[in-house]
């Protein structure tokens, strides 16, 4: 029989690294981490974002450490990557969060600069991330890594550009990666959170109430489950708003 899944210990002595902390899902999983007993290592480039998230966790008794960084910046991801190593020695849980929209145009009329800053960040940026956290990942006794997906990853969305094409290829690299670490102790997987109440939806839909969409604390469940060193599903796509 399974051992119960008690709350506020799911996560207990993991250190949780969760990209695009400041706001949305990514500071909701980075609540929900510290509140399930991680070490959570906050990384974004609002620093005013942050200090919130690293205010109302430390407020609820958990611990937090704090990383502004530009993730579109690959030297930046790998002076990360070296300042874990230092002071943590692993890493347990890698959480892929950040991203940026961008302008949602036909692809012909996309700016080139905009179009490659979202590629930069939505994509490369996880690439890097990737790169400079597996030996992190492998030196841990469970190592998980997470990357947040959308829809527009797996349908033809007219006028959604770079953005949906970033997500599209996240999703083969991290099967490919899942593919790659079968025989290690790491686990990674895929989350769409589906329609969440978040600033990053109001800059797609500005038309809608955002008061009547979930909030992005309702997701936050499988980044749990998919965290849990007990977790076996890897190369998975898990559909957090179905």
């Amino acid at each position: 029989m399974p051992s119960p899944k008690i709350p506020g210990s799911r996560l207990a002595g993991r250190i949780a690294l969760v990209t695009g902390a400041s706001r949305g899902i990514g500071a909701a999983v980075a609540k929900r981490y510290a509140a399930e007993g991680a070490q959570v290592i906050l990384a974004a480039r609002t620093v005013g974002g942050l200090e919130e998230v690293d205010d109302a966790i430390r407020g609820a008794g958990g611990s937090a450490t704090l990383v502004p960084v530009d993730l579109a910046k690959p030297d930046r991801i790998d002076a990360l990557g070296a300042s874990i190593h230092e002071r943590f020695g692993r890493l347990d849980i890698l959480v892929g969060n950040a991203a940026m929209l961008g302008a949602l145009s036909p692809v012909a009329h996309s700016d080139p600069a905009q179009w490659q800053r979202v590629i930069d960040l939505d994509l490369t940026a996880n690439y890097r991330l990737i790169r400079s956290m597996d030996p992190l990942l492998r030196a841990s006794d469970a190592g998980r890594a997470i990357f947040v997906t959308a829809g527009v990853a797996r349908t033809v969305e007219p006028y959604w550009g770079a953005y949906a094409v970033a997500k599209a290829g996240l999703e083969m690299m991290v099967r490919l990666y899942a593919a790659e670490i079968a025989k290690t102790a790491i686990k990674a997987n895929l989350i769409d959170p589906g329609i969440v109440g978040t600033a990053f939806r109001a800059n797609a839909f500005p038309g809608e109430d955002a008061a009547t969409l979930p909030a992005p604390e309702s997701v936050t469940e499988p980044f749990v489950d998919l965290a849990e060193p007990g977790c076996t599903m890897s190369g998975a796509l898990v559909e957090a708003g179905k």
